[in-house]
């Protein structure tokens, strides 16, 4: 009776977070596998859905500028995630490092990560439009910059790398304190041999903090491949998927990632149900390149 009671207790607890995930998550992911294989739509359809199979999945894979978005972020995200992780392991190692007020240092450096993604775009558009091209630093040591105002944006790769700015000041606080933890957390007898032994703070870094950390490392891998991937408020704030650009014999829009893409396909184009099947193949690649990532990092734990 007793277990009975507690399985009934348990269940009841667990309602709320069941029932939450169904209707947020399961449900409209199924809904929307189905969705992609319809000719959905915003306009009126006296007909009703009409199934076409596979049709959105095959258009998506003929129309240039998806091609595009998929190889612009698969490129973006393997810079992104060098940048966040080299600077939020640089900031751990600073604010670990037993300096004056680092618990400051580590809200201060936090922060950013409190800021929703279109204000910061917004935020970075305004500084690299008007704050960079009139410092007067930068006027003397590049003066092309200040006379042509916003280059930062003007072309293609500059603004790449202007989106990668942004994302990183924003994310790299957040992914700091998955590293603060784990360095924390080595034995600080190991430090104390290695300093017996007259070992170097590089040597420490290379053989005590790495190897101890390798744990941290695969989580923020992943954390940093999934943001990256689906970078989406700071590239409408910030370039908007400008400027144009050249590929395949066509002008497209030259930073626009595949979730813009999808967004602008639904919504500029009005093609739900091809946005959909983009969402489909989102979800199908994201998923593969994730465990492929947690896979390979759980191997270099093992070897370090």
């Amino acid at each position: 009776m007793k277990k009975k009671q507690h399985d009934l207790v348990f269940w009841l607890f667990l309602a709320p977070a069941v029932i939450a995930f169904l209707m947020v998550i399961l449900i409209p992911f199924i809904m929307g596998i189905f969705y992609s294989m319809t000719d959905w739509t915003s306009r009126p359809q006296p007909e009703g859905l009409q199934f076409v199979g596979l049709l959105n999945f095959i258009d998506s894979f003929k129309d240039i500028s998806f091609i595009y978005s998929f190889l612009l972020t698969i490129v973006y995200t393997f810079v992104n995630m060098i940048v966040i992780n080299i600077v939020a392991f640089g900031l751990a190692l600073l604010v670990t490092s037993k300096i004056k007020f680092d618990n400051i240092f580590r809200a201060g450096f936090f922060l950013p990560n409190l800021i929703g993604g279109l204000i910061l775009g917004y935020i970075w558009q305004f500084i690299f439009n008007m704050v960079i091209p009139n410092l007067p630093v930068i006027s003397a040591i590049f003066p092309a910059i200040a006379e042509s105002g916003n280059l930062m944006l003007a072309t293609r790769d500059s603004a790449v790398m202007a989106i990668v700015i942004a994302g990183s000041w924003q994310y790299a606080g957040y992914i700091m304190m998955i590293y603060v933890a784990a360095i924390i957390s080595v034995p600080e007898e190991l430090f104390e041999a290695a300093k017996i032994d007259g070992a170097s703070s590089f040597k420490n870094l290379i053989h005590i903090i790495v190897p101890m950390t390798a744990q941290a490392f695969t989580i923020t891998m992943f954390l940093t491949l999934v943001q990256s991937f689906k970078q989406f408020d700071v590239n409408v704030s910030l370039t908007g998927g400008g400027p144009s650009t050249q590929f395949a014999g066509s002008f497209i829009r030259g930073t626009e990632l595949l979730a813009l893409d999808i967004y602008n396909t639904a919504f500029t184009a009005n093609s739900l149900a091809e946005s959909q099947a983009r969402s489909v193949i989102f979800f199908i690649v994201l998923v593969l390149i994730s465990l492929l990532q947690v896979r390979r990092n759980k191997k270099k734990e093992v070897e370090l």
